[in-house]
C-alpha cells in the first residue's frame, strides 16, 4: 500500500504533464504541465555587483602572498643503516600553524561574505538568489558560479565581472601552488 495522498502528480512516463494518482496507481486520467513560476526581472538601474561579493573574490589575493612566508624545512632521519627518510613531523613549525589558522579564517570570511551577498541581493529586489550555504563548498568558486547563473536569469545582459575575476584569480592561484609544490618537493631530493 503507497502512503502517497491521491492527486496530480508529473506523469512518470513522459508524455503529458500531468497524471492523477489515486492512492494505489496511476489512473488514465491526464492534465497539463504545471506551469513553471519564473523569478521576476529586476530594473536595469539595480545594480547585482555588491561590495561582499567584490571582497569575497578578491580575498584569495591576500593568501596568495600569506602563503608564500610559509617555508617548509625538511628534516631527515635514518631508519636503518644506509636509509634515511624524511621526518614527517618536521612540517608542523608555528609557520605551518599560522598558515593554517589563516586558511580557516579566509573558508569563514567566505561564507560570511556569500551571506551578506545573498541577503543584499534580496533587499536589491532578487528573489530566491542562489543559497548562501553553498560557499561551504569550493569556497567561493561555487557560490560564485550559482550567484551568477542565477543573476544571469533575473539580470540578463549585465557583465559576469566576478566570475571572470574569480575564474582569473582561481587560475593564477593554481599556476603559483603548482610552482610552490615543484619547488617544495625539489628541496627533498637528495
Amino acid at each position: 500500500m503507497s502512503t502517497t495522498p491521491p492527486g496530480w502528480y508529473p506523469d512518470p512516463s513522459g508524455q503529458h504533464g500531468t497524471r492523477w494518482w489515486d492512492g494505489t496507481g496511476w489512473t488514465s486520467h491526464v492534465g497539463p504541465a504545471t506551469a513553471q513560476t519564473q523569478r521576476p526581472r529586476i530594473p536595469d538601474h539595480v545594480s547585482t555587483d555588491t561590495v561582499f561579493v567584490w571582497v569575497m573574490v578578491l580575498l584569495p589575493v591576500i593568501a596568495l602572498p600569506v602563503s608564500l612566508f610559509y617555508h617548509p624545512e625538511f628534516r631527515y632521519t635514518v631508519v636503518e643503516p644506509g636509509v634515511r627518510t624524511v621526518d614527517p613531523t618536521s612540517i608542523y613549525t608555528p609557520g605551518y600553524v599560522l598558515l593554517q589558522v589563516f586558511t580557516l579564517l579566509m573558508y569563514a570570511a567566505d561564507v560570511v561574505l556569500a551571506y551578506f551577498d545573498h541577503r543584499t541581493l534580496q533587499r536589491r529586489g532578487v528573489v530566491r538568489p542562489f543559497p548562501w550555504a553553498w560557499a561551504f563548498l569550493l569556497s567561493p568558486i561555487l557560490y560564485v558560479i550559482g550567484r551568477t547563473v542565477v543573476l544571469r536569469t533575473v539580470a540578463p545582459g549585465r557583465p559576469m565581472w566576478p566570475l571572470w575575476v574569480t575564474i582569473a584569480v582561481t587560475a593564477i592561484g593554481l599556476v603559483v601552488g603548482v610552482v610552490r609544490v615543484v619547488a617544495t618537493f625539489q628541496q627533498m631530493l637528495p
